[in-house]
């Protein structure tokens, strides 16, 4: 049964359909929600919840082949109330992964992992969801630009800045 089929039936309220399409996309859900987030817990509690809200909202669904997107912005969303509570209690977004980083043994490779996730957390929101749609989860431009819900012109350009700030910010090694 193909995606746009499940889509039609979950509508309706095929519970076993809505399962398959959330089952479809769990491990990109995934992904994305702990590139936002960091945290395997939160990552999970905001899958759980755009789970929850895409499954109230189906109805609301105009266009079945956009299923995946339009999931993508729920759990986006999700993950971004999250990142703006965590800021009104933690002073120090880093604090909790400098506590699960002192397990992690520091060759060469894990260094440079953990340069770039300080560099990533320094930039600007919409150059980090960017980054992390594109490189963290391989979507192309115009996946991006209808998840995000911007131009694809503007994608580019943020694209652009945003590799610019961030080879500045770890220097020309990079």
């Amino acid at each position: 049964m193909n995606l746009e089929q499940l889509v039609s039936r979950a509508k309706v309220g095929d519970d076993d359909a809505f399962f398959q399409l959330v089952s479809l996309h769990k491990e990109q859900l995934y992904k994305i929600a702990y590139a936002f987030l960091r945290n395997e817990t939160d990552a999970l509690e905001a899958i759980q919840e755009a789970t929850c809200r895409s499954y109230l909202k189906l109805t609301r669904l105009k266009q079945p082949a956009y299923f995946r997107t339009w999931l993508t912005r729920i759990l986006i969303h999700i993950c971004l109330d999250e990142q703006k509570r965590r800021k009104r209690i933690i002073l120090d977004p880093m604090e909790d992964d400098v506590q699960s980083r002192a397990s992690i043994p520091m060759d060469d490779q894990n260094v440079e992992r953990i340069q770039i996730e300080e560099a990533l957390a320094r930039l600007s929101p919409n150059y980090r969801h960017i980054i992390i749609l594109k490189y963290f989860e391989d979507r192309t431009i115009r996946d991006i630009a209808e998840v995000l819900g911007h131009p694809e012109g503007t994608i580019k350009t943020w694209l652009h800045k945003a590799l610019g700030a961030l080879r500045k910010d770890l220097g020309k090694g990079w």
